[in-house]
Order: C-alpha cells, then structure tokens, then sequence
C-alpha cells in the first residue's frame, strides 16, 4: 500500500510540507509505504509549465522522460493521495493548480479512479481560506474519479472537510493532530478497498 503526500506549495520544507510529513507519519504507522511528491520538483525544467490542451485527447506529451513523468509513474502506484496547499486567495496554488492540470493523461488513463484521497491546507490566519482550499483540491480529485475523505471517523475528526492548520504549521497543534487522523484515515480507506483499483 502506497500514501503520497502531494505538496503543493512552492516551499518543500515550508508550512504545508509540515503538515503533509505529519500525515504521512499517522499512515506509515498504520503499515503503508509514504512518499513525499513536490510539485516544484516535477514542474522542473518543463519548457511550458502550464497546460495548453495541446491535443484533444492529451497524450501526456509534456510528461516524457522528464521529472513530471517520473511524478505521474508514482501516482500511478498510488493506493491514497494526500494533497496539500497554501492558501492563495482562497484557494490552491498556482504550482499545484499547473501540476494537476498537466494530470489529464492520468485521466485519460482512469488509473486514480478508487484511489483515496484527502486533503490540508494551511492560511496565513486561523480563518484564512483554508476550507474553500480544501474544497478545491476535493474538486480536483473528484474529477479524476478518486473517492474522497473527510470527516466521519469515529474516535476523532479530521475537520469537517481535511486538515487545516494556521502557520507556522509546526505549533499548531490542532492541525497536526487533524492532519494526523487524516493519514490514519486515507491508510486505513486504502487498505480496505485494494481490490477496487485496477493495476
């Protein structure tokens, strides 16, 4: 079983990446094998950093032997996805927004589909848009056909739609703890529905 953190943020060692690390802790402990994927990595020396609809039917032309391909292979393993943001005027980043408009050959390809995802994101204040980022990351997944997590776990919660915390990530306590229950939950979902993903 295989978790990937997705950090969203342009700062791999920022607020979200704290927040997906302790995430992915919570689903190591239950037994799955984590990753953790920065979309500034995988963007890297892409010549046209955003889609461009270059064909109809995208054939994953920009994801050949580069970093973005190599990114697409794991998440093509992938049993749970944990996506993480900043808030950005309310809602992802642009570098996440890039990375996973450059996705529709895994669309193409259906191999999300079942997969598990969930989502945190972190705002500069305590009500700092984190939610409606959260919900925009649930849109993205949605659209790849993955079954999306949030709230409902019977010892505690993960906050009513994903894990959000107020930086700096690291002191909240809250959101670390939510962020927590988050990876415990997306492990627990993906080991009880192996069978409905395709490989």
């Amino acid at each position: 079983m295989l978790i990937i953190g997705l950090n969203g943020s342009p700062q791999k060692e920022g607020n979200t990446a704290g927040l997906l690390l302790a995430a992915l802790k919570a689903a190591h402990e239950m037994g799955a094998e984590t990753r953790l994927l920065h979309v500034t990595d995988a963007l890297h020396g892409i010549k046209q950093p955003f889609c461009i609809n270059c064909t109809p039917v995208c054939e994953g032309a920009c994801a050949r032997e580069n970093n973005l391909g190599e990114a697409f292979d794991l998440l093509r393993r992938a049993d749970g996805i944990i996506i993480g943001s900043p808030v950005y005027f309310g809602t992802v980043s642009a570098q996440l927004k890039a990375f996973w408009d450059k996705s529709r050959v895994l669309r193409k390809e259906k191999v999300l589909v079942n997969v598990i995802g969930g989502a945190v994101a972190v705002g500069a204040a305590r009500f700092g848009g984190q939610e409606t980022t959260v919900k925009a990351i649930h849109d993205i997944m949605l659209v790849q056909g993955m079954t999306v997590i949030g709230d409902g776990y019977f010892a505690d919660d993960a906050g009513h739609q994903g894990a959000c915390a107020q930086r700096p990530s690291l002191e909240d306590t809250a959101g670390l703890l939510r962020a927590g229950v988050m990876g415990r939950r997306v492990a627990e979902l993906a080991q009880a529905t192996m069978g409905l993903r395709q490989r």
